[in-house]
């Protein structure tokens, strides 16, 4: 591991003041460590910030809720309000690691955490998300973990998070801090698809550190429900993964989210998907069709191409569930 000098700001202030080029914050849920240990993240500079006061989850004026960057996975799953309001969060988290990993996993870190691509890890290999302009190995070998959506002529890598594909389908915003001050950035707009700069995986600036999450009132998440397809029952990324809420009345879906895991270079919002469905009769008939709809831009290789009728059981099952 290559040396580093380590600060541990005593606040907010102090923590985006010491970010700069050649620096990462270490949270409680990144793989940060484990990166640097495979001498893939070389940072100059690793700024602790597991101190600072951002583990609150608070009530925000108009409705929704405030998530702070520091909150551990296990006490979000838990908290009474995120599993009321926003089920389909909880049971993300919950579908996402063991309850050691839980425990440790913070919000902000989930945000971050980079692809578990076999070619990413092992540099024996060409990736261009470790090494830009170096190929791409995965697309010409083993892909069945792989993306089939968002995907480009440099990389296929899928996004890992479970917890990001709920917080898609929620409209979640996520606060940034730097010295600049604070911005917000829609969810939609945080994870980047790869196109020829698959190395950049967020929007991001290096000097901003992720502080929250904030959840907008949202009365359709009540019936909501996360799915989750892998290969074995605990501690497992998704083949397939489904975040949906649905509003039905008089047969007719009146209000639907939708998001994707397992499938996407990014948490993929199926927003083709939503806007068939929206306003038509909630039938098995119908959400085939919108599945077929979302899916139909998937490029898949001889290794994934079962994603695409995976995924549109999934979608089809999930709201079948939802709509009763």
């Amino acid at each position: 591991m290559k040396p580093f000098s380590y600060v541990k700001p005593l606040d907010l202030d102090e923590a985006v003041a010491a970010i700069g080029p050649g620096a990462k914050f270490l949270g409680g849920g990144t793989n940060l460590v484990d990166l640097m240990r495979e001498g893939i993240e070389l940072p100059e500079t690793v700024v602790d910030v597991t101190g600072l006061p951002l583990d609150e989850v608070d009530e925000l004026p108009g409705g929704g809720l405030r998530i702070g960057a520091l909150v551990r996975n296990s006490a979000l799953a838990a908290d009474r309000r995120v599993r009321a309001a926003y089920p389909v969060l909880s049971q993300a988290v919950l579908a996402g690691a063991s309850p050691q990993l839980r425990n440790m996993a913070t919000v902000g870190g989930n945000l971050l955490q980079r692809t578990r691509c076999r070619y990413f890890y092992d540099q024996a290999y060409a990736c261009n998300k470790r090494e830009p302009g170096a190929g791409c190995d995965a697309l010409d070998g083993f892909t069945r973990g792989h993306a089939v959506l968002g995907v480009s002529g440099s990389c296929i890598a899928a996004h890992p998070s479970d917890m990001c594909v709920a917080l898609a389908a929620l409209d979640a915003t996520v606060e940034v801090q730097s010295v600049r001050g604070t911005r917000r950035i829609p969810m939609s707009d945080f994870h980047l698809p790869p196109g020829d700069t698959p190395h950049v995986e967020t929007a991001l600036a290096e000097d901003e550190l992720v502080t929250a999450v904030e959840l907008p009132p949202a009365p359709v998440a009540a019936g909501s429900r996360y799915r989750k397809v892998r290969d074995r029952a605990s501690y497992a990324f998704a083949l397939v993964s489904v975040a949906a809420a649905l509003e039905v009345r008089d047969g007719t879906v009146t209000a639907v989210r939708l998001a994707l895991g397992g499938v996407g270079t990014t948490p993929w919002r199926a927003r083709e998907a939503e806007r068939l469905l929206e306003g038509g009769p909630a039938t098995e008939e119908a959400f085939g069709r919108a599945a077929d709809a979302e899916l139909a831009a998937a490029i898949t290789r001889q290794g994934n191409a079962f994603k695409v009728p995976l995924a549109r059981a999934t979608i089809v099952a999930t709201l079948k569930e939802l709509a009763g």
